[in-house]
């Protein structure tokens, strides 16, 4: 929606329809979050997430107050909780400060007391630019200007077929036929099946990992003012267990990183045969495993006890109990990984003939979401050229689309 958006009001002679999965925009990644704004303070300088998450906070901040989005720059607090994460977590602030934050703050552990009462930990950063937001909310936003900016939406609309066209590509999916010039695949979980439709070899894949949130029950909401992180680990792309003021006055705690058995397994024990067997024939997969066996149980094990995720919570927040954790929701990561078991950890966004694939959209996407639109929308004007305006019509009527 956020390509669409941005394509539509860089050109607005060009005649768009997106095509969406699901009944309504939104339903998977976009709103199985932890809700998050993020910064960019992870990020290595000068790599498309840097970039794009800097400027994307900022547009997005932008779009909520335009358009009356729930949100709230509440602030976060990455902790240190180990002598040997005190290094990184200075690395951390240095990228931060590269990539263009404002108002970074290294905090003692007295300082941290001050901010957070109850947090443990030797050190911290304090990262006062970072946020919270209604996602569903950005969603529905969306959806309102590009109908205004006349942009079809078309739901229920799953992509089974892509065949190329002498106009350029002919689009079969479950609510009819199309052809078009150009197409931009933002398929997200099903992004590299979408581009073998159209060719591409599925030379990276997508392996969904299912991240799990406990909430904290009222008793315990005191115990978090702002959102409380840890240092990750920097050979995984996931940040770790951590705690999240939602927009609603609720607190999260989670997400861990789970092979999820189903490219929408949102529950624990939902088994897709299909998906299970690509990620399971997936080589990649297999030499991932071999690599970080020990990273692989201690996510497992944490996903089947609740008292080894309360011990995780707990290295942030020591005053946490069992007893505070109710069951919360969940979601999927569309994470791309190469055959050699490596996590890809930039945006990957790659060119075929007439087309754009995203191949790689996680965390902080969702932020990004107007930049990375902005971006696309820029390689796409350079592929189109000046005054090659088209529709995505009904089959029957095409003649020369976009």
């Amino acid at each position: 929606m956020a390509t669409a958006l941005q394509l539509a009001r860089t050109r607005p002679a060009l005649r768009l329809r997106l095509l969406e999965k699901e009944p309504r925009v939104g339903a998977h990644q976009s709103t199985h979050n932890s809700g998050v704004l993020h910064a960019g303070l992870y990020y290595k300088p000068g790599s498309l997430k840097a970039r794009l998450a800097v400027s994307g906070i900022r547009q997005m901040v932008a779009f909520c107050r335009e358009h009356g989005v729930r949100h709230e720059i509440c602030g976060k607090i990455v902790v240190a909780t180990e002598d040997a994460e005190i290094p990184r977590l200075q690395t951390m602030l240095q990228r931060g400060a590269q990539n263009g934050l404002q108002g970074l703050r290294w905090l003692s552990t007295e300082e941290l007391r001050e901010i957070e009462p109850h947090a443990g930990g030797l050190a911290a950063v304090s990262v006062p630019e970072e946020g919270i937001v209604d996602y569903a909310g950005v969603c529905e936003a969306m959806r309102r200007e590009l109908a205004q900016l006349g942009v079809e939406v078309t739901t229920s609309a799953r992509v089974v077929g892509l065949r190329q066209a002498d106009s350029g590509w002919r689009v079969s999916s479950t609510a009819g036929d199309w052809e078009a010039r150009y197409i931009v695949n933002c398929a997200g979980l099903y992004c590299d099946r979408i581009a073998a439709l159209a060719g591409i070899p599925r030379e990276t894949r997508i392996v969904p990992f299912r991240g799990e949130y406990y909430g904290l029950k009222p008793q315990a909401r005191h115990l978090v003012r702002h959102l409380i992180y840890p240092v990750p680990d920097p050979v995984f792309p996931f940040l770790g267990v951590h705690f999240t003021r939602l927009i609603d006055g609720r607190v999260e705690a989670g997400p861990n990183a789970v092979l999820a058995l189903a490219r929408e397994g949102y529950g624990k024990w939902k088994v897709n045969p299909g998906d299970l067997f690509d990620a399971l024939s997936y080589k990649g997969l297999w030499r991932f495993i071999r690599q970080h066996k020990r990273m692989v149980w201690n996510e497992t094990r944490r996903s089947l006890s609740k008292r080894l995720f309360c011990a995780a919570l707990q290295k942030l927040v020591p005053a946490i109990q069992e007893s505070d954790l109710a069951d919360g929701g969940s979601g999927v990561r569309a994470q791309a990984m190469l055959a050699d078991g490596t996590l890809v950890q930039d945006f990957s966004i790659i060119e075929g003939k007439n087309a754009l694939h995203v191949l790689n959209a996680p965390s902080p996407a969702a932020t990004a979401s107007l930049a990375i639109g902005e971006y696309i929308t820029q390689r796409c004007l350079e592929m189109i050229g000046p005054g090659r305006e088209g529709l995505a019509r009904p089959q029957a009527e095409a003649e020369h689309p976009y």
